[in-house]
This record gives C-alpha cells, structure tokens and sequence, in this order.
C-alpha cells in the first residue's frame, strides 16, 4: 500500500482508495465522480486520467481533498473502548446492519436501523443527540453518519470495526461472524 506523499498523478484508483478509504464518498461528494455506473471509474485508471476526463481537475486539488476527507473521516471514528466508556451517557447507538445479523448479534442498547426508526430519527430526535453508528465491520457506517449529518445532526460518530471491532476489544465473548 501506498503511504499519502506517494500517491500522485500516475496511482491508480485501486491504490488512492487503499490509502483514502474514505475517497470514493469525497469524490462523489465533491466532483461526482464514482457513485453512478455514468461517473464510474476503473481500479487501474489513474488519477491524471480520472482528472483529465472530468473537466481536467488539478490532480494535486484532487489530493488535497482526499487527505482532507479521510482526515475528516478518521476523527469521525470512536474506538470501542471509548465507546464502551461512554455508553452511560446521552448516546443513541445505531445499528445499520440486516435484520439477521441484528438476530444474531448486537451490542445492548442498539436501535437496529430500518424505515421506521429512519422517520423517527429525523422527525423527532433532538440534532444534538450523539450518535454513534455501527455496521459488521466499520466501512458501510460512514456513509449511515454522513446521511445524518446531512439532516443536520452536529455529533455523529462510526464505531471504528464496527461490531467486529468491539467483539474483539471489549467483549470477547460475543459471537462473531464473516459475510460471504
């Protein structure tokens, strides 16, 4: 994997996306580019090519977004033992996994997110309220918490794992499970 200051013109999408996991949300955010089959990109296009194709974008522009996004993204993150820790206090923790999953496993406290509880959210929770936001392993969760913060809510965070994560660091005796 490429460190930040190796990524430039000539690394391919497949390696900026290791490095910025959190770039595929900041490009479509930002440019459009990578969330619809029409602005799609391949593994192996490189970013010059990306840019080029898309308005010649200034590559380094493109850089600086995405080291500013996954920033963003990182500070986003709690960690279990910190979320363990703070479960005591004004927390609403969401669940945005499947029905079986949630059937299988959950951490005590969670609000499994569907339709129902989506309207509830945003028509009635204070946009103070913390949220935390957990998935199976913590990459489907940023997406959940830049919904949300959309809709206005100020203190939304991802548990950093997901509920892997917390099976692994702070109960060890949870089941876990992989999604084939």
């Amino acid at each position: 994997m490429q460190t930040a200051q190796q990524i430039g013109p000539e690394s391919p999408m497949r390696e900026v996306l290791e490095t910025y996991p959190a770039g595929q949300r900041a490009l479509f955010k930002r440019y459009h580019i990578g969330g619809c089959s029409s602005c799609a990109f391949q593994p192996d296009e490189t970013l010059a090519q990306l840019c080029a194709r898309n308005g010649n974008i200034d590559v380094n522009e493109m850089i600086a977004h995405l080291r500013t996004s996954q920033e963003q993204d990182d500070q986003m993150q709690i960690s279990p033992a910190e979320l363990r820790d703070r479960l005591i206090s004004d927390i609403k923790l969401l669940d945005v996994r499947t029905r079986e999953e949630w059937d299988a496993v959950r951490i005590e406290g969670a609000v499994r997110m569907s339709q129902e509880t989506m309207q509830e959210i945003l028509g009635k929770w204070p946009r103070e309220t913390t949220l935390v936001i957990y998935d199976h392993t913590g990459k489907n969760s940023l997406d959940a918490a830049a919904f949300f913060q959309g809709h206005g809510f100020k203190d939304v965070r991802c548990l950093r794992g997901g509920i892997d994560g917390w099976a692994r660091e702070v109960d060890p005796k949870m089941r876990r499970y992989r999604l084939e």
